[in-house]
């Protein structure tokens, strides 16, 4: 018994030959600065990020102190025997 004659999938042929594709490529080739031209518009200022977090802990950072404390960081603090304002401190503070 011969073996069956493989037929290319639908898929990848019509992901080869598309009007979206025939139409990028004509772009490229009539326009091919068109890329550099989008770059160009790009926004180069960036926000400044707060310089007292500059390798080190958030020293802005004081009372009073709203904080909302999960079941998870009780667990983790009652487990490790740690006390939960000092722990509760310690990671505000990202000691």
């Amino acid at each position: 018994m011969g073996k069956a004659k493989k037929s290319p999938k639908f898929a990848v042929m019509k992901r080869l030959i598309s009007s979206k594709m025939i139409k990028k490529t004509k772009e490229d080739v009539l326009n091919p600065r068109k890329k550099d031209l989008e770059k160009e518009k790009l926004p180069r200022n960036l926000p400044q990020v707060s310089s007292a977090l500059f390798f080190k802990h958030n020293s802005a950072l004081g009372p009073p102190y709203r904080v909302l404390v999960d079941t998870n960081f009780i667990n983790f603090s009652i487990q490790n025997k740690l006390d939960l304002e000092k722990a509760m401190m310690d990671c505000l503070y990202a000691k």
